[in-house]
This record gives structure tokens, C-alpha cells and sequence, in this order.
């Protein structure tokens, strides 16, 4: 019987499959296993996520559903169907929100942590409060009248603020609707105490007839909106590539408003008056019973009195053979490195371009920066080299979403330093991660490489599991020079030798490299690890590769359109998803039949990053890497602690620990590795520490 791998019941929806991924984040929360305030933290990354899905994937839903698409995936759901489906979903899903959100708020009184409502308040805390209200918040809250000769405000995207329904003190028939802005600047809780906190909406409802003199307060509501925040940038449109940017960031404030929340205490008449003035599709607003704008429970996550609250911090760890002083180039002269982050520490990364700025050796350094961070010593250090003379390149990606504002800070800096800035590839994001740096060594040129699968962000590399590759063998810079050349010139082919770049090698040579185990059919493996499925073509690889007996393990954290364990189709095809302490954001790829066996790659296998970006695929022939990386993937399917197994019908269920089994979380397991590997460098020669780390990961 011939199966038609095109049919749409074979797919995972892939905006539903967001969904499920952040119910997965959501569960973590619920785990009373974990940490108080790390169920607080995942509360506001659910929340956070939300908010990105919000003005990202539903806005452009809209968009598809406003401009008459029908179809827009291999599951053939049309943009209707999906907008109902996730309001659906996220309007169930809600009340498993506030349910833990309670949950978690009374766990925290017993240790000391209040969030209370003004009225709970004692006469004391109430004095604190209105002391703070008159000093800190009545200064720059923006009260706003809303009338005939008051027109609505424009309200920017994820505005939070307070609905007013305002009685005319002199004349009792007059009735009134305004505004209260609660700028950002201010703090989402006031805090009165070590430990206690109360909302700031409620802080400024008590006090709206200070705000408002000659009025009363008949009702408040906290309201929040959030609009489309895509920037559609027609390039051709304009030959500044920045000024276009800078527009388009403008832009974002003024997007349709695609969502409204507001407090449980609105009713109809409110809801109108305010919806009349932003036009939003009932279905997209949602009354919380509980405080609106989850993401800013950081507040009380990052409060550092209650420190013990939180898992207890990892520091990573710098092992050989760079933990010792020796020059990073001269390391790299005799071999090849590849760390682990954050178990590893990002610091030989950031202490390798330092090193570079400062050595009258380099020649030149050439760099891809897709998100550095606000307070970047790698940008530092490459603004360094230009000042110095150095001729420094890098390609500042403008179109990082969330992150545009601030790498175009970074990129105006840079070209003051003196650096060549690339303002990214007509009609492509580049998203590779990579550095060449070039070295005159005995009156010839030598040059040192970094890969990787996560960006130069100081920041983000102590919570993002990511692989860093460091070379200086021949075949791979000299195919990062020609990479770095199609950036800085003119390009029609792009195409390298031993590194794969896409649009046009990476996806060509992943369909290859699956096809090849298919061939080998019971005797085929692959091992595949990102943070989306999303691909058709590569989709339907996989189902021939399954179909052909080929063991295939999957270790996808987001997005999976795959439907694994489907009869005649899928069998052979294992999918879990790992939620923990670290964002699982490494893409490392196995092919049992292969020669390299071992790739890692900037790139998820998304049409996005497949066709529509610039991404780098690395083979990785050093055995010694390879083996590590291979242990590292095998490891994580074993893990029966922090995963969830993907089910044909798109649910995810925990993995479950029968009763003979150990149980293993990788996140923890390696944490105690590098601890043992660290404390053993202390003592014991570099080569005993090699040693012992071939042994505890084979244990392992």
C-alpha cells in the first residue's frame, strides 16, 4: 500500500505546536518538585513567550486571514482556522494560569514573599504606599481624559495602564471615561517591604480621585494591549539600509492592536468604551482574575533576599586545555576545542577576540553579530582593534528580531571605531555565527575560526545550551574567507567546500545526508537536535527514512510539525522535548553512515533558516569533538527527568521513570561532570583530567 506523505493528517499544525511548547514551559511552573521562585520564573517566560507569539505568529495570521490566503502549511489548516484554534486553546489554558499563579503566590507566604491587594494592607503598609504613590509614581503617570475635545491616545505596543469610569462631582449626571498610563519606567509591583509587594494598578486606582481632582471614582480596570510587532521592511525601497530600520522600529508602536487583556473587574460598558477607541476582535480579549502582564514577575524572581528560593547558580567551569595561560592561538595551532555552554564557560570565546584586539600579529577580524547584547566586551574589543588599526569586519544583523534597537546602536558604534559594518544580505537575515581571525605568523598568514550554534552574547550563553567550535585547520577558514567574502561582495554562487551554507547547500545536503541512511535502512541512525521541525521536504526524508527501518531519535524543544509512532509511516521515529534549567538552543545533527558523522549549525530545519536565511553547517572531523558531541546527544535521549515525548495526535506527555530506572537529568548530570572535572584539575595533571573525562562521560 503506497501512503501519500503529502496528507495534511501527517503534519502537526505549527503554530498548535508552539502552543503545546508553551504549555510544556507552563508545566514547569506547576512542578512543586522545583524551586518556588523558579516555578515563578517559568511563570514569566510563559508569559514573555505569549507576548512574542501575540505580536509575531497571530498578527501575521491576520494578516494571511485579511488578505484572503486560504492555505498556509503542509497541514493544510486555513489562517481562520488557526486563529480560532488558539484562542480556543489559550482561553482554556488560562484558567491553569491563574490557578497556579495563586497556587504559587501562597507558597510564597510561608516563606516570606507577599503579593497583596492595596485593601489587604494594614494602616501602616498603607502609609508606606501612599508615601511611595506621591514621591516615586504620581510625578510620571500620565493621566488622560477621553472626550469630545480629548481624543484617545495612541497607545504603544505592551502599554499597561488603568481604565477610569469617573463620576462629575459637581454635577452627579456627568459621567466620564479617561485613561491612566503606567509608564515602563515605573515598577510593575511597589515594593513596601523586604518581602512584600502590591500591584502598581492598585496603588494608582486608590489614589485616582488625587489624580482626577473634582471626580469620583466609580470603577477602575487594569487594562494591557499588545500590537503586531513584525517590521515588514521593503528593502529595494530605499539604498540606506538604516534609515529604513529606524523607520520600521517607529513603526511598531503604531502596529494593529492584535490583543487586549484587561482585569476581571471589567464589564460590558467598560469594555466597549475602550474597544470602540482600538477595535479588537472579541475573541482576542481576555479577563485575568489574577495580575496581567505575566513577564513582569521577573520583579520578584530577581528579588536577592530570597536567592535560596531559586535552583542553586552553576558556575561554569574553563577546562583544558584552555584553563591554562597559554595563548588561544598557539592551543589552536596543535588542536581543535569545542565547548559545551553553559557548563563551559563562554569566556575563551570573549577572551579570544580580546586577545586578538590586542595582538600586533592579527591582521584582521571578521565576525557575524546576530544578538551581542546591551553591554557586549566582545563589540568592545572589536571597536578596540579598529581604533588600533585593525582591519575589523562584521556583518551586524538589523533584522534580529526584538533585538534591531540595539544592534544598530552597536553598528553606528562600530563604524565610529573605524570597522567595516555590513548591514546584512539583500533579502536574507543572516543568521550564521561565526568569527575568522587572521595572524601573520613567520612572514606568512594564519587563520583561526569560531563556529557556533548560539549567538556572542555574554548574557544569554549562562542559560542557552550551545556549541562552540574553535579551529585552525586550513579547509575550514578558507572557506569562512569565501563566506566572508559573499557577505562583503557580490555573489550569485556562495557555495563552499567543506562548510555548507544556506539558502543554497544546507538544506540539499541535510536531504542528502538522510537519504543516504535510508539506504542503509536497519542499519541507519540519526540523532537530530534543534529547536524546530518545521521543513516539508525534510519532514517527508525522515518518514521515507523511518519507513526504510532507519532508527531515528529526534530532540526538538519547540516547534515539531513530524508526527512521530503513525503505522506504515513513522514507527521508527522518537521525538521528545527537553524543558529545564538551561533553554536547550545547541543544533547538533548525527548520521551513523557518514563521514563526518557529527555536524552542528546555526540553522533549525525551518524554511526560514533553510531558504530565507544566510546559516552556516559545520561537519565536525575531529574525533575527539565528535565523540563528545555524540555522548552529549545519547545522553540527552536517555534524559527521563526534564523531557516530554511527542504523540502522534500533537500531545506531549512527560517521560515517565519506571520503577528499576535511575533517574537522569542531563542538565544536572553534566553540571556534576564539569564540578568533578573542575575539582580534579586542582589536583591532577591536564592529561589525568583528559582521562577522567573520557570516563565519567562514558558512565554517563
Amino acid at each position: 500500500m503506497i501512503i501519500n506523505l503529502k496528507d495534511p493528517n501527517l503534519y502537526n499544525n505549527r503554530e498548535l505546536s508552539w502552543l503545546q511548547f508553551n504549555t510544556r514551559v507552563l508545566k514547569q511552573a506547576q512542578d512543586t518538585s522545583l524551586a518556588l521562585l523558579e516555578r515563578l520564573k517559568f511563570l514569566a517566560i510563559y508569559g514573555t513567550n505569549l507576548d512574542e507569539f501575540y505580536m509575531i505568529r497571530v498578527a501575521g495570521l491576520k494578516k494571511l486571514f485579511s488578505a484572503g490566503v486560504i492555505v498556509s502549511g503542509a497541514d493544510r489548516l486555513t489562517p481562520l482556522q488557526q486563529l480560532m484554534d488558539i484562542r480556543q486553546y489559550l482561553h482554556q489554558e488560562q484558567q491553569v494560569v491563574e490557578f497556579c499563579m495563586t497556587d504559587i503566590f501562597k507558597s510564597l507566604e510561608q516563606e516570606g514573599i507577599f503579593v497583596k491587594k492595596y485593601k489587604e494592607l494594614n494602616i501602616a503598609e498603607k502609609k508606606i504606599v501612599t508615601k511611595k504613590f506621591f514621591e516615586g509614581i504620581y510625578p510620571i503617570i500620565i493621566p488622560i481624559a477621553v472626550d469630545a475635545t480629548h481624543p484617545f491616545p495612541h497607545l504603544n505596543n505592551l502599554s499597561f495602564g488603568i481604565i477610569v469610569k469617573l463620576l462629575d462631582k459637581d454635577d452627579t449626571t456627568v459621567e466620564r471615561f479617561g485613561i491612566v498610563r503606567v509608564p515602563r519606567v515605573l515598577s510593575r509591583f511597589v515594593q513596601i517591604a523586604e518581602g512584600t509587594y502590591v500591584p502598581v494598578e492598585d496603588v494608582v486606582a486608590e489614589h485616582i480621585e488625587d489624580i482626577f481632582p473634582g471626580y469620583q471614582l466609580l470603577k477602575s480596570v487594569p487594562f494591557r494591549i499588545t500590537r503586531n510587532a513584525d517590521i515588514a521592511i521593503e528593502e529595494e525601497e530605499a539604498d540606506d539600509f538604516l534609515e529604513i530600520l529606524e523607520e520600521g522600529l517607529k513603526l511598531r508602536k503604531k502596529g494593529e492592536i492584535v490583543k487586549l487583556e484587561v482585569g476581571s473587574n471589567a464589564d460590558n460598558e467598560i469594555i466597549d468604551f475602550f474597544n470602540s477607541h482600538i477595535n479588537v476582535f472579541k475573541h482576542d480579549i481576555y479577563t485575568f482574575h489574577t495580575i496581567l502582564n505575566l513577564s513582569s514577575l521577573w520583579q520578584i524572581v530577581g528579588n536577592k533576599d530570597f536567592a535560596h528560593l531559586l535552583n542553586e547558580p552553576f558556575n561554569p567551569k574553563l577546562l583544558p586545555p584552555l584553563s591554562s595561560n597559554e595563548n588561544i592561538f598557539s592551543i589552536l595551532d596543535t588542536q581543535d576545542v569545542t565547548l559545551y555552554h553553559p557548563y563551559e564557560s563562554f569566556e575563551p570565546i570573549v577572551r579570544m577576540i580580546q586577545t586578538a584586539a590586542k595582538d600586533p600579529d592579527v591582521v584582521t577580524i571578521k565576525m557575524t553579530l546576530y544578538r551581542a547584547g546591551p553591554q557586549s566586551p566582545i563589540v568592545q574589543a572589536l571597536m578596540s582593534a579598529a581604533e588600533a588599526g585593525k582591519q575589523v569586519t562584521v556583518m551586524v544583523e538589523l533584522k534580529a528580531r526584538f533585538d534591531e534597537e540595539n544592534n544598530l546602536i552597536w553598528a553606528k558604534a562600530l563604524e565610529k571605531a573605524g570597522a567595516h559594518v555590513i548591514y546584512g544580505i539583500f533579502g536574507f537575515k543572516v543568521h550564521a555565527k561565526a568569527t575568522l581571525i587572521t595572524r601573520r605568523t613567520n612572514g606568512k598568514l594564519k587563520q583561526y575560526a569560531h563556529l557556533g550554534t548560539g549567538n556572542y552574547n555574554q548574557s544569554t550563553a549562562k542559560i542557552y545550551t550551545d556549541i562552540s567550535y574553535l579551529t585552525s585547520k586550513d579547509e575550514i577558514t578558507n572557506d569562512l574567507t569565501r563566506f566572508f567574502h559573499f557577505l562583503t561582495g557580490f555573489s550569485k554562487k556562495g557555495k563552499l567546500e567543506k562548510l555548507y551554507m544556506a539558502p543554497a547547500q544546507i538544506k540539499p545536503k541535510l536531504l542528502s545526508l538522510i537519504a543516504n541512511e535510508t539506504r542503509k535502512g536497519k542499519e541507519g541512525e540519526i540523532i537530530a537536535k534543534m529547536n524546530s521541525l518545521v521543513d516539508d521536504d525534510v519532514i517527508r526524508a525522515l518518514y521515507k527514512a523511518s519507513q526504510a527501518g532507519v532508527k531515528i531519535e529526534l530532540i526538538v524543544r519547540g516547534v515539531c510539525c513530524l508526527k512521530p509512532g503513525i503505522e506504515g509511516v513513522s514507527d521508527n521515529i522518537r521525538v521528545t522535548s527537553i524543558i529545564g534549567k538551561y533553554l536547550e538552543h545547541a543544533r547538533i545533527f548525527y548520521f551513523k553512515s557518514t563521514a563526518p558523522h557529527i555536524f552542528i549549525s546555526s540553522a533549525d530545519w525551518m524554511p526560514r533558516n533553510l531558504m530565507r536565511r544566510i546559516e552556516l553547517l559545520t561537519g565536525i572531523d575531529d574525533k575527539e569533538s565528535a565523540d563528545r558531541l555524540l555522548r552529549i546527544l545519547q545522553l540527552q535521549c536517555t534524559d527521563n527527568t526534564l523531557s516530554h515525548e511527542l504523540q502522534s495526535d500533537g500531545s506531549y506527555h512527560k517521560v515517565k521513570i519506571d520503577a528499576d530506572q535511575q533517574a537522569i537529568n542531563n542538565h544536572k548530570i553534566i553540571e556534576e561532570y564539569m564540578i568533578k572535572m573542575h575539582k580534579a584539575l586542582k589536583k591532577e595533571s591536564p592529561n589525568y583530567v583528559q582521562q577522567l573525562a573520557e570516563r565519567l562521560l562514558k558512565d554517563s
